[in-house]
């Protein structure tokens, strides 16, 4: 997949912006703050419906604007072009067409635009709590599988369900009702679990692999997926401590508080991991996101976005990375940085068709 063109109007802080781009390395330059990251987001926001920094859509439209407008021109491999455009608008309910058709539900466009997306913000994938984790595995499986998405907005529409009658004090919760949500908790549940267990399953060899080549084999890494589906049927598990969830006003057993514990050495790399090694482990899994992606996907090869790829780096381990990401395996390209030679080192390697773009308060020029 290539995105050809973007057009760019009153998204964060750029105001207006029209870029005709290559279809293999596009290099943004600027120092932080003046909007190489809002440029990545609204290409991120035409692939996932949504950005990548905030979950607050009205938080995407410029301070002095009402309304905000993204437009995407992609190209498939085989030639076929898709126009994506987004409408941004204050107390309004963003909208996303395509080819100039409104989707009727916006689960139907992701898994078109593959893309993965390293940033600066994935530091919270080892120092957040598991729901940063869950959403990891969630939006590259949500991406190849259909089905993973529609159980996935069917489970949280249980576990809401459920949770509010168990903070119901008068009159008591009504056991059937609470029956109902737990067998819907535990079936879609269950087909939640396979999934992310075939996908660990798969992904945890390459992670390893990209890990050890970066590292030149320095250091031991390791993703272990732990959830309570595992200790049996999820429904007796689910239903097993419902005195428990009712005096706690909320559901403690279920897919919802799965885990994918990170380790370095054998130990957990939240206490373990020097900067430059928990950088190196989070380069790693989104390299190894994107290979996912590109095998179990659409047959599609993903954007890649690499936002301030460098920092907290040695030399050692950004020669290693600008010889993976500088490989055939890869596809178009958006990399950020305030230092031109880390880009020039890329573009040396690459020898072949490129972009410069210089980013200034807002302003994005060729």
């Amino acid at each position: 997949m290539i995105l050809r063109q973007i057009t760019i109007l009153n998204y964060k802080n750029i105001a207006q912006a029209e870029l005709t781009l290559s279809p293999k390395m596009n290099c943004l330059i600027g120092q932080n703050g003046e909007g190489k990251t809002n440029l990545l987001d609204a290409v991120h926001f035409l692939a996932l419906c949504r950005s990548s920094t905030t979950s607050l859509d009205s938080a995407c439209i410029r301070h002095e604007a009402e309304t905000a407008m993204l437009q995407g021109f992609f190209v498939h491999e085989d030639g076929q072009t898709e126009e994506i455009a987004l409408g941004l608008a204050r107390g309004r309910k963003k909208q996303l067409k395509r080819n100039k058709k409104t989707y009727k539900r916006l689960a139907e466009h992701i898994g078109l635009i593959p893309l993965v997306m390293v940033s600066p913000t994935d530091q919270l994938l080892i120092s957040g709590g598991s729901e940063e984790r869950r959403k990891f595995m969630d939006v590259v499986i949500a991406q190849t599988d259909r089905r993973y998405l529609d159980a996935l907005v069917c489970y949280n529409k249980a576990l809401t369900q459920r949770n509010a009658l168990l903070k119901q004090e008068e009159p008591a919760p009504d056991a059937d009702l609470l029956s109902l949500w737990e067998e819907e908790m535990a079936r879609y549940g269950q087909t939640i679990f396979e999934a992310r267990s075939r996908y660990v399953e798969e992904f945890v060899p390459v992670f390893q692999q990209i890990y050890s080549i970066v590292s030149q084999g320095r250091e031991i890494v390791d993703l272990k997926y732990s959830s309570h589906a595992q200790r049996g049927n999820l429904l007796e598990v689910i239903q097993r401590d419902r005195a428990k969830d009712l005096i706690m006003g909320y559901s403690l057993h279920g897919v919802h508080r799965d885990e994918l514990e990170m380790t370095l050495g054998g130990y957990p790399l939240r206490r373990e991991g020097s900067q430059g090694q928990n950088k190196t482990f989070l380069i790693a899994l989104k390299l190894a996101q994107f290979d996912f992606l590109r095998r179990a996907g659409s047959q599609t090869t993903p954007l890649l976005l690499l936002d301030d790829l460098f920092d907290k780096l040695d030399a050692d381990r950004v020669e290693q990375i600008v010889h993976l990401v500088s490989g055939d395996r890869f596809g178009q390209i958006f990399i950020t940085d305030t230092n031109r030679e880390h880009l020039d080192q890329i573009l040396s390697r690459m020898g072949g068709d490129y972009r410069l773009f210089h980013v200034k308060g807002g302003e994005v020029t060729a």
